[in-house]
C-alpha cells in the first residue's frame, strides 16, 4: 500500500504556494531550490530514489538539479520535450529573467544543471513501476501528468490549475506557450483515468476529482475569453478582484505566489495571437 505525504515547501516564507508531493521513495515536483532546504527538512534522514517533475517550470523543477548533485543517484523523470532544458537551462533561466528580472535569485535560488544520464524522458503513454505517464499540454508544451495506478491517484502539476483557496479554481496562464485547446484535450485524459485523487502542486490533494475538472474546464473559457477584450492592467486587476471576493489577505498573498496576476494575460494573449496567425495560414 503506498502512502501520499503532501509537503509545503513555505516558498519566500509564503504558506499553501508549492507542494511537494512524497509517494514512498519517489518526489513530485520538488519546487525551486529557494525553498529547498524546508523540503530536505521535512525529509528528515529518507533519501528519495526519483524525481518525477510534470513540467519543468522553475516552481516545479528549479531544485531538481541541486538535488541530484546532493543524491547523484537520483533519476529524473520528465517530458522529452522540456529535458534538454534540464541539462542546459540556460535558455530557461533566460526566459525566467524576463518575467522575474531582480527577483530570480530571490524567488527561485540556484539553478544547477541536471547531467544528462540522471534524466529518464517520457514521450506519454508509458508505464513503469506502477506509474501511468500521460503528455498533458496546455499549460505548457512539457507538461505530463502522473497516474500512481495502484491507488488512482493523479499527480497534475499546474493541468488541472490552481486550488489554495478550497472553493476557487483558476488556470495559472503566464507565457510562452499556453494552448487552451490542448489544455482542455488534457483534461479529458486526465479524467478518462477516473482517478480517485488529484495532486496539485499549487495546492494539496481533492477527491472530488469531476466537480473540480468541470470547475476548472469553465474557468479556462472564462479567462481565456477575458483576454480577448481587455489588457494586462484590466485582466490583473479582474483576477485580484475575483479572488479577494473568496479570501483572507494572507490567502491572497498565497494566491499571488503561485498565479502571479501581472503574467497571466501575456500567456493568454499570446495564445490567441498564435491560434489567430495559424487559422490565417491554413486558409
Amino acid at each position: 500500500m503506498s502512502e501520499i505525504e503532501s509537503i509545503d515547501v513555505v516558498h519566500v516564507g509564503s504558506p499553501r504556494v508549492i507542494c511537494c508531493h512524497k509517494v514512498d521513495g519517489d518526489l513530485v515536483d520538488p519546487g525551486p531550490t529557494a525553498s529547498v532546504q524546508t523540503l530536505l527538512d521535512a525529509r528528515g534522514d529518507d533519501v528519495p530514489q526519483r524525481l518525477l517533475l510534470t513540467h519543468i517550470h522553475l516552481d516545479h523543477a528549479g531544485a531538481a538539479g541541486y538535488l541530484v548533485r546532493k543524491w547523484p543517484h537520483l533519476e529524473v523523470w520528465v517530458s522529452e520535450v522540456g529535458a534538454p532544458h534540464l541539462v542546459d537551462p540556460s535558455k530557461l533561466i533566460s526566459s525566467a529573467t524576463r518575467l522575474y528580472g531582480d527577483d530570480m535569485d530571490r524567488l527561485w535560488g540556484e539553478i544547477v544543471p541536471v547531467p544528462q544520464e540522471n534524466i529518464r524522458t517520457f514521450a506519454g503513454g508509458e508505464s513503469v513501476d506502477g506509474w501511468r505517464v500521460a503528455a498533458t499540454p496546455g499549460h505548457a508544451s512539457h507538461h505530463v501528468a502522473y497516474l500512481r495506478e495502484d491507488e488512482g491517484w493523479a499527480f497534475v502539476g499546474d493541468v488541472a490549475g490552481v486550488r489554495i483557496i478550497p472553493a476557487y479554481i483558476t488556470p495559472p496562464t503566464p507565457p510562452p506557450d499556453i494552448d487552451l485547446e490542448a489544455w482542455q484535450a488534457s483534461l479529458d485524459l486526465v479524467a478518462a483515468w477516473k482517478p480517485s485523487l488529484l495532486a496539485l502542486t499549487h495546492f494539496g490533494t481533492y477527491d472530488d476529482v469531476d466537480a473540480h475538472i468541470e470547475r476548472l474546464r469553465g474557468a479556462i473559457v472564462q479567462w481565456g475569453e477575458l483576454a480577448k477584450v481587455t489588457d494586462a492592467d484590466g485582466f490583473g486587476a479582474a483576477l485580484r478582484a475575483s479572488a479577494s471576493s473568496v479570501a483572507d489577505p494572507r490567502t491572497q498573498r498565497s494566491m499571488a505566489g503561485a498565479v502571479p496576476p501581472g503574467q497571466q494575460w501575456a500567456g493568454l494573449d499570446r495564445s490567441w495571437r498564435k491560434k489567430a496567425e495559424r487559422e490565417a495560414a491554413a486558409g
